[in-house]
């Protein structure tokens, strides 16, 4: 992975510093809440419902064992023992004192982290595929395309003042597990007809109040010139994105708006001029970076006691069927490890699992770690003879769940148990959800199933996109919880289509096993999921299975 230079240390110490005075002016009255607050965002740092919220950048979702190990120490020291893994890849601390907060960013700058654009009409943490540089699947490993782009933004001088937040993702691979379609700027590296490898540009993704799925801005962009483009399209929506109405700011609205073809118009245009300011610095750049992703000394071993250890355990054997996957290494796994443990809350990992994994990284994953957008933790490169010791290790600690791609494997965003803006609680419901299937023992024999919720209308829990979704409103001081149904974050995204009225807290539980259960009646055989029993049925009867009083007065 990518380690600082000279110039990397001193900028985020710099910064560090800076925002150390600007924390002693704001408790000495020197600053307003007003004029400290967009000083504050610019280093990841929220006033919630509770307290001030952290926001740390983990880029592309890559931390090595040491940098887990600090994210651990800051828990314990500064906050209450655990951290919150985001949709975005990043961690959140919810309980840190103002005065604590710069002695944190310290700490995150003695591991090569820290908090800068996590926050703010800027952009955010380039995301990406969380299997990168192991799967099976990839053109290429995505990982130093996102460094570069890392780099190029962070403290961009055009582009700390957008009309809204602009975030990007980078895959490799035609699965598209970094949800590309849902992003400002979505980027595929992709081969032409020549074979050459260059990058497919979506553009317009988003969800919030109003979900689009991003559309193809260009089919296929040099690798020379993807910085040039993808500045040329920032500075476009700078110029063009709408500012008197945050709701209608984000370049999705602006793609609607001027419609695709204007965009792309002004977009080569304004390429045409930057790209002959581009003389191939960049490309020695990356050409470096490139250089850092190593592929690890992977190890022979003997697969033997591997096999005996999965025909004799079937409980081990669960959990290697439902959260390994393969390697483009024959005799290596790529290992999801589930912060999901029914009943508990999604995301969250206290400071003794963290220190665990940062552990068992070192032990048997080749010191590397990854957070998914989906809130789990991944270890992607694990020789198979090394998984019995390594579910050993994990099942103690409450991480041997074997739920990855679950029904109880929900993303939830925090909702009102922490956000300020949010209208319900989202935390609860899928606590709930998943201590219910887990009673009824019909997690596994229901299969792939992708529950997301979200506590208010921003989306943070990326519920448009669940095969169920659930967004969590307020109606007359009163929550109510909104189905969506045949949402779907893959290749071929899609916005889940709203099922009917809302349901009362107590009722949406009910609700969803009601759903599932009609799923389980309906579908032609336990190979067909509830997506595809979904697209091939429609909607009609899984509405007769969530209001069952309609099909009773329609009789």
């Amino acid at each position: 992975m990518y380690d600082y230079n000279d110039f990397d240390e001193t900028f985020v110490r710099s910064r560090v510093d800076q925002f150390r005075h600007q924390v002693e002016r704001r408790i000495s009255g020197a600053l307003t809440e007003d004029e400290f607050k967009p000083l504050r965002l610019m280093n990841g740092l929220y006033l919630q419902l509770h307290a001030y919220m952290l926001r740390v950048a983990i880029p592309y979702g890559s931390l090595n064992p040491q940098q887990m190990r600090q994210l651990a120490m800051i828990a314990d020291r500064w906050d209450k023992g655990y951290g919150h893994f985001t949709t975005r890849q990043n961690i959140q601390y919810n309980w840190p004192k103002l005065t604590d907060v710069p002695d944190m960013l310290d700490a995150l700058a003695d591991v090569q982290m820290h908090a800068i654009q996590t926050s703010g009409n800027t952009i955010r943490n380039v995301t990406a595929d969380h299997f990168a540089g192991a799967a099976a699947d990839e053109v290429e490993d995505p990982r130093p395309t996102a460094e570069l782009l890392r780099q190029w933004s962070t403290d961009h001088p055009e582009f700390q003042f957008l009309p809204r937040k602009f975030k990007l993702a980078v895959t490799g691979s035609e699965a598209d597990r970094a949800v590309t379609k849902a992003h400002d700027i979505g980027i595929r590296i992709v081969k032409n007809d020549a074979g050459e490898v260059g990058y497919q540009v979506l553009v317009g993704g988003g969800l919030g109040r109003t979900p689009i799925v991003g559309q193809v801005l260009a089919d296929f962009i040099p690798r020379e010139d993807l910085l040039p483009y993808v500045e040329a399209a920032v500075s476009v929506y700078n110029t063009l994105g709408r500012r008197d109405n945050k709701y209608k700011a984000r370049i999705k609205i602006t793609s609607l708006e001027n419609g695709l073809d204007t965009l792309r118009d002004k977009v080569e245009a304004r390429f045409a001029q930057l790209k002959p300011l581009f003389t191939g610095v960049d490309q020695e750049l990356f050409k470096h970076i490139q250089s850092t992703f190593v592929q690890p000394a992977f190890k022979q071993a003997d697969t033997a006691p591997f096999q005996a250890a999965y025909d004799a355990d079937p409980v081990f054997r669960s959990w290697v069927d439902t959260n390994i996957e393969q390697h483009r290494e024959a005799d290596y796994r790529i290992v999801t490890i589930s912060i999901k443990k029914h009943g508990q809350t999604p995301g969250d990992a206290t400071s003794d699992q963290m220190r665990l994994i940062a552990d068992l990284a070192e032990q048997y994953g080749h010191d590397d770690i990854r957070i998914s957008h989906e809130q789990n933790v991944i270890l992607p490169h694990v020789h198979v003879a090394d998984l019995p010791a390594l579910y050993a290790a994990l099942k103690p600690a409450g991480l041997g769940t074997a739920n990855a791609g679950l029904i109880s494997d929900i993303i939830a965003c925090p909702g009102m148990d922490y956000c300020a803006l949010a209208t319900a609680r989202a935390i609860p419901v899928a606590q709930q959800i998943a201590t219910r299937f887990d009673e009824l023992k019909l997690e596994h024999d229901i299969g792939p199933l992708k529950i997301k919720i979200s506590g208010c209308i921003n989306a943070c829990g990326h519920h448009h996109l669940g095969h169920i979704g659930i967004l969590g409103l307020d109606r007359a001081g009163v929550e109510n919880y909104q189905i969506t149904l045949g949402g779907d974050g893959g290749p071929d995204t899609v916005i889940g289509t709203r099922a009917g009225p809302g349901f009362a807290y107590d009722a949406i539980v009910p609700a969803i096993e009601r759903l599932v259960l009609a799923y389980l009646e309906l579908r032609t055989d336990e190979a067909e999921s509830f997506l595809e029993t979904y697209r091939r049925l429609g909607d009609g009867p899984f509405k007769a299975a969530l209001y069952p009083e309609s099909k009773a007065n329609a009789a």
